[in-house]
């Protein structure tokens, strides 16, 4: 088998992880357009993740927050986006590096990519976002179970490149 010299799952991670940076830096320009929101997991645990000790509590291992009509301060950065979300009615600001992101859905178009929990240099192979969304207004989580099974709560489509890698 031939060496990967020019490492493409890595080019391909870093290029899908721009398109999380476009979708956050178009809704820091204009707004959310239309119906776009996202749901965005990422690992808590991180050691670029900035998040309170109430909320790591809480979420010890990942979190999904919601991005849809009420968030503040959104800025992006070329490695890491910062936003500020009412938890339980209380403001709290988090850093997150794009590299700590898990998934990222807009599930208003069905669009939907899926990152390795474990490395940044590989791609996820499943075929449906499994995280549970959950809700930074009061902190809820969706039933899983209902997730699952209900085609209405479907977070679209999420690219795979498997088919195309040789076996």
């Amino acid at each position: 088998m031939t060496q990967d010299f020019l490492e493409y799952p890595k080019m391909v991670e870093r290029a899908m992880r721009g398109v999380v940076r476009e979708a956050l830096a178009v809704a820091v320009e204009s707004g959310l357009p239309g119906l776009h929101h996202f749901y965005i997991t990422f690992r808590t645990k991180d050691p670029n993740v900035t998040i309170t000790d109430r909320l790591l509590a809480q979420y010890p291992d990942e979190m999904t927050i919601v991005m849809e009509h009420q968030y503040w301060d959104l800025a992006v950065d070329e490695d890491k986006f910062s936003i500020t979300l009412s938890f339980g009615g209380a403001p709290e600001t988090l850093v997150i590096p794009y590299a700590a992101i898990t998934a990222f859905v807009d599930p208003s178009v069905k669009f939907g990519l899926q990152f390795d929990a474990n490395s940044d240099d590989k791609i996820e192979t499943s075929s449906q976002t499994q995280a549970a969304a959950i809700s930074p207004f009061d902190g809820s989580a969706p039933d899983r179970e209902k997730e699952s099974t209900d085609p209405s709560t479907d977070h679209g489509q999420v690219v795979a490149l498997d088919n195309f890698r040789k076996k």
